[in-house]
């Protein structure tokens, strides 16, 4: 059967496409959801009298893929991720990641339209990503993966310790985060305040305990004046 489409339909066509189709697919899901109609002379007509409309909109799509085309191949996208020493990433960047990334830089692209090498990146480096935008547009974004250089040293350690039995595992030693750090260092610095507390008590308590044994020997000493004297 033969429709024209009412609105763009991904993999299929644009506004104002003549396209053939299934039939189920045209009656179960493309009619119901006034993605298209039926292929007919008042249709066609129809379409005609919105042709101007149609053709600025696509026009303009045009130009708006081509602004975007021109920002995406201008700039390099900088993620960074936890790696070891070899480059490996702890994880790997894919379509979502980058994604989300753009979207940081305040460029909104759906994941179906970001084709990542292999549909995934496991090591550092630069890498083109081809972004499809509008009609026959693509572009080719660099995409540079890299890594903190004191976690991908700490990483490296982790990976050279000896291992006992060479049968087990490597473990990757996980680099120690800003907040983990902060947080060592407040509890350092609250036991050692602590103890200085604790240092202060007891040096007011012996000085408490010299000073009563003073006035005892004070008192003793006027009592033996006294019993002299008399």
């Amino acid at each position: 059967m033969k429709v024209i489409l009412q609105q763009d339909v991904n993999n299929l066509g644009e506004e104002g496409d003549v396209i053939a189709v299934a039939n189920g697919y045209g009656r179960n899901y493309l009619l119901p959801r006034k993605l298209a109609v039926m292929h007919n002379a008042s249709n066609l007509a129809l379409l005609e009298a919105r042709r101007k409309g149609i053709e600025k909109r696509k026009e303009q799509k045009r130009q708006d893929a081509l602004g975007l085309k021109q920002r995406l191949e201008s700039e390099e996208l900088v993620i960074t991720m936890n790696a070891g020493a070899n480059g490996k990433l702890f994880g790997s960047v894919t379509s979502a990641t980058i994604m989300e990334a753009l979207e940081k830089v305040g460029l909104i692209i759906e994941k179906k339209r970001i084709e990542v090498p292999e549909n995934t990146i496991k090591t550092t480096g630069n890498f083109t990503v081809r972004v499809r935008l509008y009609g026959n547009e693509d572009a080719d974004l660099t995409v540079s993966v890299r890594t903190d250089s004191k976690a991908a040293e700490v990483a490296g350690e982790g990976q050279k310790a000896p291992s006992s039995k060479s049968s087990e595992p490597e473990v990757a030693v996980a680099p120690v985060t800003e907040t983990e750090t902060e947080a060592v260092v407040e509890a350092e610095t609250e036991v050692e305040n602590e103890a200085e507390v604790e240092t202060e008590a007891v040096a007011e308590t012996e000085t408490v305990a010299e000073t009563e044994t003073v006035a005892e020997e004070n008192t003793e000493s006027s009592d033996e004046e006294m019993e002299e004297k008399e």
